[in-house]
C-alpha cells in the first residue's frame, strides 16, 4: 500500500503484454488506479480484464493477479479521488474521475506474490484470494 508507483501489464489485442506504469491504492481488498479512456491499458482491459500489477521496488517486490472492472458510481469515484489526493498529496477535483473521459478501475486480485531480497530464501510469500461478484 506504501508504494508510490506501480508496473500494469494488460494483455493487447493481439495476445502480447503492455507494460505502463500507474499510480496506484488499496481499498476495502481492492487496488485501485485510473486511467484516460482512450488509452492503450484500459483499451486492452476492456476486451481483457486480465492484468498484473507489481510495486516498483525490486528487492521487496509485491506481485498481483487480478480482474480489472471499471467502475463509474460516484460514491466509489469520491471515495478514491480522496484516498488518491491523500497519498500522493494532490489536491485533484471529482472531474479528474470523469467516467465520461476517464476509466476508474478496481482490480480485485486472484492471487499476490512478495519476498524481501533481505531474505531471499525466507521470506516469499503468496497469497490467493476468494472470488467475489464485486
Amino acid at each position: 500500500s506504501s508504494s508510490r508507483n506501480y508496473w500494469l501489464a494488460t494483455i493487447t489485442p493481439g495476445g502480447g503484454p503492455h507494460v505502463m506504469p500507474v499510480w496506484a491504492l488499496w481499498d476495502q481488498d481492492h487496488l485501485w488506479f485510473s486511467s484516460s479512456l482512450g488509452s492503450r491499458k484500459i483499451r486492452n482491459l476492456r476486451a481483457d480484464p486480465r492484468c498484473t500489477i507489481t510495486t516498483e521496488d525490486a528487492a521487496v517486490p509485491v506481485v498481483v493477479e487480478g480482474v480489472a472492472e471499471i467502475v463509474t458510481d460516484a460514491p466509489a469515484l469520491e471515495r478514491l479521488l480522496a484516498l488518491e489526493n491523500a497519498k500522493y498529496a494532490t489536491d485533484y477535483g471529482i472531474d479528474m474521475l470523469d467516467p465520461t473521459r476517464n476509466a476508474t478501475v478496481r482490480v480485485r486480485p486472484r492471487w499476490a506474490f512478495g519476498l524481501d531480497s533481505a531474505d531471499f530464501t525466507g521470506s516469499p510469500t503468496r497469497w490467493t484470494f476468494e472470488e467475489d461478484d464485486a
